[in-house]
């Protein structure tokens, strides 16, 4: 007979990000239906959801109503940094684990979370490695005002530096705002040959639309956008070139990456309780160390293939593709961050 394993979803079904939410989601459930149909697995996943709405503050609650009310200790979902790093706390107060699968930051590597999804060594330095000076060397740096676009553009002004090419400007927009009229102007004006783009949500959509409509001919580079989000902006995204691990073919399975990354999250946690000397019971880092795959037993970064791919006719043409890389979250293993001295800046 089957064991129960019960899960929580936190994932906003509303507001600015939930395309992206919508993806996870996706894939999560994917993954469930599969387990709870094969007859040989030793798991049937119940799931348990709630829907913060988009909201940072309520991602925390929304977590623990969920652990208190199902016992639920394993969570998939949240998008933004911000949100990831509200629920960490409650996380370890009640030792549950956060299955998390979205590109992020890196500089973090807390024992509850799983990160599924790229991180800094396999996203922004790779592209901006490719990018630079191939696209141009003036490059104009946006992104959402939170930790995700304050941490890339941070990054991207070293690499900029490295690569013998120059910041236009820094702009950073609040998380959801739709007023950007005065950004596009900017760019506009400044005539950057490339837009570093880490904007999330809403804001990302008004901005391709807005750029498109201006007949900016600026090359758009991004660490986040996927299939995913393509309703939202059509046309106007045609030309971006993301990085990612997976952008889908036709007949895949996966139709964008945060999708895969809800799936392989859900099936590494079957896999995991599967092992001989597993139990429900134990952390997450104790069951990595049982056999952590792909997973990092210490850092808990997944290794993934790294894909840069460009916006044709609807859908990602890759540009380079690289081997399967493990993920260096405080880049003590990327050469770059061996090689470069520390670069100090002033602030105005």
């Amino acid at each position: 007979m089957k064991q129960t394993l019960d899960i929580g979803l936190v994932y906003s079904r509303s507001g600015s990000y939930r395309r992206l939410s919508d993806a996870g989601r996706a894939g999560v459930l994917q993954a469930v239906a599969r387990v709870n149909a094969d007859p040989a697995a030793a798991w049937a996943i119940r799931v348990h959801e709630a829907d913060p709405g988009g909201h940072q503050d309520h991602y925390a609650p929304a977590m623990l109503g969920l652990h208190r009310q199902t016992g639920s200790r394993h969570f998939f979902g949240a998008i933004t940094s911000s949100s990831r790093k509200e629920m960490i706390p409650a996380l370890e107060r009640c030792g549950a684990s956060l299955w998390y699968g979205v590109p992020y930051e890196g500089f973090e590597a807390a024992d509850c979370v799983a990160y599924m999804h790229s991180t800094v060594n396999q996203n922004v330095i790779p592209l901006l490695d490719w990018a630079l000076p191939r696209l141009g060397r003036r490059v104009f740096l946006v992104g959402s005002n939170y930790i995700w676009g304050w941490e890339i553009n941070r990054i991207a002004r070293d690499l900029i530096a490295a690569s013998g090419c120059e910041v236009v400007a820094e702009r950073h927009i609040p998380l959801g705002d739709a007023d950007i009229t005065a950004l596009v102007d900017e760019i506009a004006r400044t005539r950057p040959e490339i837009v570093l783009n880490s904007l999330v949500g809403q804001t990302q959509y008004c901005f391709l639309r807005a750029l498109r409509a201006a007949g900016l001919s600026c090359r758009v580079l991004s660490c986040n956008f996927t299939e995913a989000e393509l309703p939202e902006v059509g046309k106007a995204a045609e030309g971006l070139i993301s990085v990612g691990p997976y952008f889908a073919k036709a007949g895949d399975t996966f139709g964008n990456s945060l999708e895969r990354a809800g799936y392989l999250s859900v099936m590494n946690l079957v896999r995991l309780l599967s092992l001989r000397g597993a139990d429900a019971a134990m952390t997450l880092p104790e069951l990595l160390a049982l056999n952590s795959g792909d997973i990092d037993p210490v850092s808990h970064h997944v290794a993934q293939p790294i894909v840069i791919a460009e916006l044709r006719g609807g859908a990602f043409v890759p540009l380079l593709s690289l081997p399967v890389t493990a993920g260096d979250p405080y880049l003590a293993r990327t050469p770059r961050a061996k090689s470069e001295r520390p670069r100090l800046r002033i602030v105005k």
